[in-house]
C-alpha cells in the first residue's frame, strides 16, 4: 500500500518548496532569518560525505580484487568526462551566440561597480594555475582531507589505501569487512539526517526568495530564463541520448531520483544528496566499485552544469558590454573553460571566482563584467546543482554499463517501478547474490520473491 502523499520525502520536501516560496514572498524579513535551516542541513551532510566516500571507494576497490580494473574504470570515466563536459561548454557558447541574452544592455564596463569583484582576482589567478590545481589534490596530512571535506584529497587517499588492503590479500580481508560495516553505519546516519531534508528546503527556499524577491530577475531575467533551458536541453536531448545508446530512459532515472533532484533544487547545492544518490544508484544494480570511484570523481572533473554556465555568462557579458567577439575568442572561451571548470570543486565561491579566471584568461572580454551576474548567480546555481547531479548519474550508468557493473535486469525493475528499493537494505552486491540463487528456483519465482520485499 502506497504512503499517503505528504508522508513520503518526496511529499513534504514539495510541500516544503511551496511553503518556503509563500514565506520569502510574503514576510521576506522573517523569511531570511530561516537561512540556518538550510545552511545547517547542508553541513550535517558534508560532515558524513568525507568518510563516507572514503569507506564506499576503499571496499568498492578491495571487492573487485582486481586493481588493473580500477585503473580502467577510472581512466574510461575520464575520457566521458572530458568528452560530455566538451558539449556542455560548446552548448553554452552556442545558445549564447545565436539568442544573444546580453544584447541591448549596453552596459559601460567603466560604471561598474569594482569593489563587487573585491577577493575573486587572487582565488582566480590560483584557480587558473595547473600546478595549485594538481598540489590541491594532495593533503598535508591523512586527517586534513577529512578536516577539510575535499573529495578530490579524500579520494585519492581512498585510492591508495583501497589497493594497499587489496593487494594484501587475505590478510586485508578484516579490513575490507570493518570498512563495509562502518559505510553501512554512515549509510544510516544520512537516513536520519535526510529526513530533515524538508527544513532545510524550506530555510534555503525562504530565505532567496525573501532576499532576493522576483524583482531581481527582470533586468537579467533573460540570462537565467536561457541557462534553465540550456540545462533542460542538454540533460533531456544529450544526456537522453548517452543514456538511450546505454539502454535507459532518462525520464524514468529522473523520476527514480525525483526526492533528491528536489533536495537540490531548494539547496542549490548537490552535495546535500551524495551518499544518497550513491546508494540509489547502488541499490539500482551498479557495483560499489564503480559508483565509489565515478560518483566523487564527477564532482570534480564532471560540472556539466558548471560548464553551461561559464560558457553562457562568458558570452553574455561580452554582448552586455557590447564587446564583439570573433570566432578565435569563442574557440578560446572553449579552450579555456575546459581547464578552469575542473578545478571548481573545492573553491570558496567556485561559480564566480571560476568565472573570474575564465575572464581574465580572455583578454577580449572585460572581467568587471561579471559582476553583472553577483545579483542572479544564486537562482543559476540552482540549475548548475540539478544538472551536474544529473551528468554524475549519468556518467555512473554509462560507466556501469561499459564495464559490465551493472545489473540491467535489476537496473530496468528498479527504474520501473517493478522492483521496490528500500535505502536501509543489505549491500546491493549481496541483493545481487540473492537474485542468483532465486533464479536457480525459475524466473517467475525470484521476481516475485524480490518484489515483495
Amino acid at each position: 500500500m502506497h504512503k499517503r502523499f505528504y508522508k513520503t520525502l518526496f511529499g513534504q520536501v514539495v510541500i516544503a518548496l511551496v511553503l518556503g516560496i509563500v514565506v520569502g514572498a510574503l514576510w521576506p524579513d522573517f523569511a531570511t532569518k530561516l537561512k540556518p535551516l538550510g545552511d545547517g542541513f547542508i553541513k550535517l551532510i558534508k560532515a558524513i560525505i568525507a568518510p563516507l566516500v572514503f569507506c564506499v571507494v576503499v571496499h568498492g576497490i578491495c571487492s573487485t580484487g582486481d586493481l588493473k580494473k580500477v585503473g580502467r574504470v577510472g581512466v574510461k570515466a575520464l575520457l566521458y568526462f572530458e568528452v560530455v563536459t566538451t558539449f556542455a561548454l560548446a552548448l553554452g557558447v552556442l545558445l549564447a551566440y545565436v539568442l544573444q541574452p546580453g544584447a541591448g544592455m549596453n552596459v559601460d564596463p567603466h560604471n561598474l561597480d569594482a569593489s563587487a569583484m573585491a577577493g575573486y582576482a587572487e582565488k582566480a589567478a590560483q584557480a587558473t594555475s595547473t600546478v595549485d590545481f594538481l598540489l590541491r589534490i594532495i593533503p598535508n596530512t591523512f586527517m586534513d582531507a577529512f578536516a577539510k571535506g575535499d573529495i578530490l584529497q579524500v579520494l585519492l587517499l581512498a585510492i591508495l589505501f583501497g589497493c594497499a588492503v587489496a593487494a594484501l590479500g587475505e590478510r586485508g580481508r578484516p579490513v575490507t569487512l570493518a570498512i563495509d560495516s562502518l559505510a553501512h553505519v554512515f549509510f544510516k546516519v544520512i537516513g536520519y539526517i535526510v529526513k530533515l531534508a524538508p527544513l532545510g528546503v524550506l530555510g534555503a527556499i525562504a530565505f532567496t526568495v525573501g532576499k532576493y524577491g522576483v524583482g531581481s530577475l527582470k533586468q537579467l531575467g533573460m540570462l537565467v530564463a536561457l541557462f534553465y533551458v540550456n540545462c533542460a536541453v542538454f540533460v533531456v536531448v544529450v544526456l537522453g541520448a548517452i543514456l538511450r545508446l546505454a539502454g535507459f530512459d532518462i525520464f524514468k532515472l529522473l523520476r527514480y531520483l525525483r526526492e533528491e533532484l528536489l533536495v537540490v533544487l531548494g539547496t542549490a547545492s548537490s552535495d546535500a544528496v551524495l551518499p544518497q544518490v550513491m546508494r540509489k544508484l547502488e541499490l539500482m544494480g551498479i557495483k560499489n566499485s564503480t559508483v565509489g570511484l565515478v560518483i566523487p570523481t564527477g564532482y570534480s572533473f564532471n560540472l556539466d552544469g558548471f560548464s553551461i554556465y561559464l560558457t553562457l555568462a562568458a558570452v553574455f557579458i561580452a554582448q552586455a558590454t557590447n564587446t564583439p567577439l570573433s570566432m578565435t575568442d569563442l574557440l578560446t572561451i572553449l579552450a579555456i573553460s575546459l581547464v578552469t571548470s575542473k578545478g571548481a570543486h573545492g573553491v570558496p565561491g567556485s561559480a564566480i571566482v571560476i568565472l573570474a579566471a575564465t575572464l581574465s584568461a580572455v583578454p577580449a572580454i572585460p572581467a568587471i563584467g561579471l559582476v553583472l551576474v553577483l545579483s542572479v548567480d544564486w537562482f543559476m546555481g540552482m540549475a548548475r546543482a540539478l544538472t551536474n547531479m544529473i551528468g554524475n548519474c549519468v556518467a555512473t550508468v554509462v560507466i556501469g554499463v561499459w564495464e559490465k557493473d551493472i545489473d540491467r535486469e535489476r537496473a530496468r525493475g528498479v527504474l520501473d517501478g517493478v522492483i521496490p528499493v528500500d535505502l536501509n537494505a543489505t549491500s546491493p552486491d549481496g541483493l545481487t547474490e540473492e537474485r542468483e540463487a532465486l533464479a536457480s528456483t525459475g524466473p517467475l519465482a525470484a521476481q516475485q520473491e524480490l518484489v515483495s520485499r
